[in-house]
């Protein structure tokens, strides 16, 4: 006989929170390097940017990439 249904998906959920958590540390440390490679390529030029970069902005500023002007851009840098 198998394991029980209730049983297995109780360690699946276990297996995924412990992934979850070991994942954390190697996220947190990507987002800061694509954080800081953004900001570095946002000084560097001037609107209009790459399609990643305008993506990037988008999110940061919450706002769609077409209505991002210079002034929210310097409000971000600042």
């Amino acid at each position: 006989m198998g394991m029980h249904r209730t049983h297995r998906r109780h360690m699946e959920r276990e297996d995924a929170i412990e992934t979850m958590a070991k994942n954390h540390v190697f996220k947190a440390r990507e987002r800061k390097r694509r954080t800081d490679r953004m900001l570095a390529t946002v000084k560097a030029g001037k609107l209009p940017y790459a399609p990643t970069v305008m993506s990037w902005l988008s999110r940061k500023l919450e706002k769609p990439a077409k209505k991002i002007t210079p002034e929210d851009v310097k409000t971000l840098l600042t």
